[in-house]
């Protein structure tokens, strides 16, 4: 089969087109032909080596978080999907590899493809809705009447968490141009702050959640805006201690993340408010959550652009300009 591969780590490289073999089907797997997969800026930072020491793949391996296909093999104790569904998922990591013609998925990261979307629109949303709903529902327990500060509401994550937090019955900041003002406040954001002329940390204050997408530099004016008790998530990092723990780290990277993060944890701790670092997983079943949303009318995709599968390359260079409003996505079939 075609795929898209990682042949070295580099910062300047371009993913090789390549004769790869069909996927081997485990017993808990499904095989399913790609009809479209999501870009991500993640896919960027594994290609270049950013997370080689907590996410290593034997190179050459094929890159790619984000699916939209159709089963057409199942393992022998698959129960919830049979040959002909039409599923979406973000494969768990260490199996990715989207960027290809077929692949096999452990059918607990699997879900049945919202039926009002096409293949494209349901590959844009796995990784995206599923960051948003860990950070959100899983981690910040956001409910009615709570205050969230979601930045860079026009990107991938942003427009489905800024959804989902209205859903919720949250009041929603995000942080936008001018020119995406009115994209972010039809998804439901309260408050639009220009981020090229206001500084939302003025702007902002009384909050209850911020979910941190950006640098080090507005992780840390965040604190800012939160009330005593609070909850800052970053999905951009420092990773914390009890990343560390949960992925099962040696001692000597445990130590290192810890001494990355101490500054903010400490700054955070002073004000009375909760750091923590998400790296969102993959799981079928707050997926399937997320389809019922999709399918109610609740959550909708944002679809910048939708490349050809030949222009997997351009589709990663367009991401990684940091333009595209909503998701990327490239058609395999």
């Amino acid at each position: 089969m075609k795929a898209f591969v990682v042949d070295k780590y580099n910062k300047k490289g371009i993913l090789r087109l390549a004769e790869m073999p069909e996927p081997e089907l485990q017993d808990n797997d499904v095989l399913v032909e790609v009809h479209a997969a999501g870009v991500n800026l993640l896919d960027s930072k594994i290609r270049t080596g950013e997370f080689k020491l907590i996410l290593p793949y034997r190179r050459p391996f094929i890159l790619g978080h984000d699916v939209a296909g159709r089963v057409v093999r199942v393992g022998s104790k698959v129960r919830k999907f049979k040959p002909g569904d039409e599923i979406y998922a973000r494969p768990r990591d260490g199996r990715i590899g989207t960027f290809a013609e077929s692949i096999a998925i452990n059918e607990a990261d699997v879900a049945l493809k919202p039926k009002n979307l096409s293949m494209e629109e349901a590959a844009s949303i796995p990784l995206v809705g599923l960051t948003a709903w860990q950070t959100l529902v899983e981690r910040a327990s956001l409910r009615k009447g709570q205050k969230v500060f979601i930045q860079a509401g026009s990107g991938g994550v942003g427009s489905i968490a800024i959804q989902l937090a209205k859903h919720l019955g949250a009041t929603v900041a995000t942080t936008a141009s001018a020119a995406s003002a009115d994209l972010v406040k039809g998804l439901g954001a309260d408050t639009v702050v220009d981020y090229r002329k206001d500084d939302f940390e003025k702007v902002l204050s009384g909050y209850d959640v911020v979910l941190n997408s950006q640098d080090a530099k507005t992780l840390e004016k965040s604190l800012n805006v939160l009330k005593p008790g609070g909850k800052l998530i970053s999905i951009s990092g420092p990773p914390d201690p009890e990343f560390a723990r949960e992925k099962g780290l040696n001692v000597m990277l445990r130590m290192v993340l810890r001494l990355l993060s101490r500054a903010i944890r400490t700054k955070a701790k002073r004000r009375g408010v909760n750091y923590s670092f998400l790296f969102m997983w993959a799981q079928g079943d707050q997926l399937g959550k997320i389809t019922s949303l999709v399918e109610s009318g609740a959550i909708r995709p944002v679809v910048d652009r939708v490349f050809p599968f030949e222009a997997t390359n351009k589709a990663l260079a367009y991401v990684e300009t940091g333009r595209a409003k909503g998701k990327v996505v490239i058609k395999v079939r």
